[in-house]
């Protein structure tokens, strides 16, 4: 199954500090989870100003079980980066 995943920071002072200081292990584990064919794309949202307030994310597993497990580890949820989650299941087209 494919899934779009669309995840924004918290609103507050220390969002942004917070991101920064996961970033690097999060790059890690997509990085793993790229090499594992789970992560298909993903990158920051920005707002305005070119800050970094969320992602996206393209993904496949076998199940929703299967990418919330995956999720649940992920060092920005760990890290309480990301705050409002929003997961759809997708089709993509194939090129």
């Amino acid at each position: 199954m494919e899934f779009l995943i669309v995840a924004y920071d918290g609103k507050d002072a220390e969002a942004l500090s917070r991101r920064l200081k996961a970033r690097e292990k999060h790059l890690a584990y997509a990085k793993l989870m790229k090499e594992k064919g789970h992560l298909v794309e993903g990158g920051a949202i920005l707002n305005a100003d070119g800050q970094m307030i969320g992602s996206t994310l393209l993904v496949r597993f076998d199940s929703r079980q299967e990418l919330d497990q995956w999720l649940s580890n992920d060092p920005y949820k760990l890290g309480n980066v990301w705050v409002d989650i929003q997961v759809s299941v997708i089709k993509l087209a194939p090129l």
